[in-house]
């Protein structure tokens, strides 16, 4: 019976640590959400919108962008625009991303096989409990429609 009684203790002091550091294991992340483009082609008219929930914590908070391609991409970079507006004080920030794709030998330089994943920092903002932001997303390439895009992502993370 003994053995019974340690053995139930130690299982629930394994199983409350366990409640305890899971919340850690996201690093602060409030936000974390991929938009997907045509893979035929994304129009430079086109835009990718994300809007976070109201923030539960005031303080600085760093936002990266996920970009999935695959071979299909004709290009060595891609620029990027991405327009924060913080509410409810309708503050706006842009942001110009120069994001290099490809090694000096043209070879893609992101995890994976046929579909290569990218993170790219964005910026950092200073947020008010209760605030939201919207993203917006969009392309700034001469050419009109770009090809081999298929996912675009934001994460927004407490630092």
């Amino acid at each position: 019976m003994r053995i019974s009684n340690n053995n139930t203790i130690w299982a629930t002091i394994i199983f409350a640590l366990a409640i305890l550091l899971l919340p850690s294991c996201t690093d602060g992340v409030v936000y974390d959400e991929y938009k997907h483009t045509s893979i035929s082609g994304w129009e430079k008219n086109d835009t990718l919108s994300f809007i976070t929930s109201k923030m539960q914590h005031g303080g600085e908070y760093e936002m990266d962008l996920g970009l999935r391609v695959n071979s299909e991409y004709p290009f060595t970079d891609i620029r990027l625009i991405v327009e924060q507006t913080v509410y409810p004080s309708n503050k706006l920030h842009a942001d110009t991303l120069d994001c290099v794709l490809t090694d000096k030998r043209g070879n893609f330089t992101g995890q994976g096989v046929s579909y290569f994943q990218y993170t790219f920092p964005v910026s950092k903002l200073s947020l008010l409990r209760g605030d939201s932001v919207h993203i917006v997303v969009r392309h700034d390439m001469k050419r009109e429609i770009l090809p081999g895009i298929s996912d675009i992502g934001i994460k927004v993370s407490l630092k």
